[in-house]
């Protein structure tokens, strides 16, 4: 039979094959002019490059290659060639990612957290500096000895009651006292050959001297009247307490800090109380409101208020006071300066907090000389200085403490040139 449909014979089908041929053409084939290589371009007629495989030439779109025509021969797959290889693209033809630069990374973020310690320190500083309370004007002191080497500060508590509330005193055993007095005096030498604590009684025996009032302006001259130390401060504040404390020692004060009952409370308490050991027999005051046993145990703000201000129950009174306020200032300092308080802003800031605003200072008083003083005492504490009470000789006829001249003199000379402190006291 002849009846083939039309173009499907051999005579109608050319060159062509009937469909699923093996030399079957796809239609795109032979109008894909673009991959035309040119009439007439004999095939290999050069080397390949070096892992490229041979091209096909294309005449009249019919590819000449050898490939089975029936499998794809003409199309261009897209493919790269000589691509591949570890420092090549990848896979999808796409660059490579480059290998990270961890020094220059690491770099980085040195300089940035160098900056953030450099932005935070600076703004902390600025933050505490004006927090400090500079009342205190020590320009106003006439007649001063003149300065030695080293620093010395006279560190002071009051039993300034401002701003507790009533349930503070009751809590505090503080009383009621109007206006304000010195609870303890001491001065704190900072050199290059040790420093020395010099606590400075209360109840010791010194004399008024010639003064310039702190308020008025008005110079009250001096008679040769004797009263305890305390009784200066209560006249005429920190001023005259400074040129009393200059004009019976000779030694010259550089700076002055002060700090009340509430403060002082409020600093143990924001460092988490203060470890201290109680000596054998242990404390109990109903004045000061002090009850401890004997042994080490860690005091908080409402305790260490008593600890310090407890003399009733100790045998020296005073004197033994004195030495306890030493002892629990430089345990304080001690803890304060640690990495645990100092690293730690959820510690440092309300500890900074509670130091600052309630220190008053004077009005040259710095950061960094305030810093000094803290760490000498801490190095008081690690046995890296001297503590002592200033040297007494008996009682004078009105039942003040009489400080020794001669040990007096030595120790303020040997302050005073910056020299290992030999005098002791009691």
């Amino acid at each position: 039979m002849t009846d083939w449909p039309q173009g499907w014979s051999g005579e109608n089908g050319g060159d062509r094959q009937g469909r699923g041929g093996a030399s079957a053409q796809p239609e795109g084939a032979r109008v894909m002019r673009q991959v035309q290589r040119g009439q007439g371009a004999a095939p290999h007629s050069s080397a390949p490059p070096h892992g490229v495989p041979p091209q096909p030439t294309y005449t009249d779109g019919h590819a000449d290659n050898g490939y089975d025509n029936g499998q794809g021969g003409g199309y261009n797959t897209g493919q790269v060639y000589g691509g591949g290889g570890p420092q090549g693209p990848g896979a999808d033809g796409r660059p490579g990612r480059p290998r990270p630069n961890w020094r220059r990374r690491i770099k980085w973020i040195s300089i940035t957290v160098v900056t953030l310690l450099v932005v935070v320190s600076v703004g902390t500083y600025f933050w505490a500096d004006s927090k400090l309370n500079r009342d205190v004007d020590l320009s106003k002191v006439i007649d001063r000895p003149d300065g030695g080497e080293g620093t010395n500060y006279l560190i002071v508590g009051s039993d300034s009651r401002e701003g507790m509330t009533a349930e503070d005193k009751k809590k505090l055993h503080t009383g009621s006292a109007e206006g304000k007095r010195t609870d303890s005096m001491m001065i704190l030498h900072v050199g290059d050959n040790g420093n020395t604590m010099v606590s400075l009684p209360r109840d010791s025996n010194v004399t008024i001297p010639t003064f310039k009032g702190s308020e008025s302006g008005k110079t009250f001259p001096g008679t040769g009247r004797q009263v305890k130390l305390n009784a200066a401060y209560a006249e005429d504040g920190p001023e005259l307490l400074v040129r009393t404390v200059e004009s019976n020692t000779g030694l010259r004060i550089d700076h002055y800090a002060e700090i009340g009952f509430g403060g002082f409370a409020k600093i143990v308490d924001s460092v988490g109380g203060v470890e201290i050991e109680i000596p054998k027999g242990g404390m109990k005051d109903t004045k000061s409101g002090a009850d401890f046993e004997a042994g080490k145990q860690t005091l908080d703000g409402e305790q260490a208020l008593a600890f310090v201000r407890t003399r009733y129950a100790l045998a020296g009174s005073d004197l033994d006071r004195t030495k306890n306020q030493q002892k629990f200032l430089s345990a304080l300092a001690s803890q304060t300066a640690t990495p645990s308080t100092v690293l730690n802003p959820f510690k440092l800031y309300p500890t900074l907090g509670s130091g600052l605003d309630t220190l008053t200072v004077d009005k040259d008083m710095s950061l960094w000389n305030l810093g000094s003083m803290f760490w000498a005492m801490k190095g008081i504490t690690g046995g890296e200085g001297k503590s002592m009470n200033m040297p007494i000789s008996g009682n004078t006829g009105n039942g003040n403490l009489q400080w020794d001249t001669a040990k007096v003199k030595t120790l303020v000379n040997q302050l005073k040139n910056d020299e290992k402190v030999t005098v002791s006291g009691n």
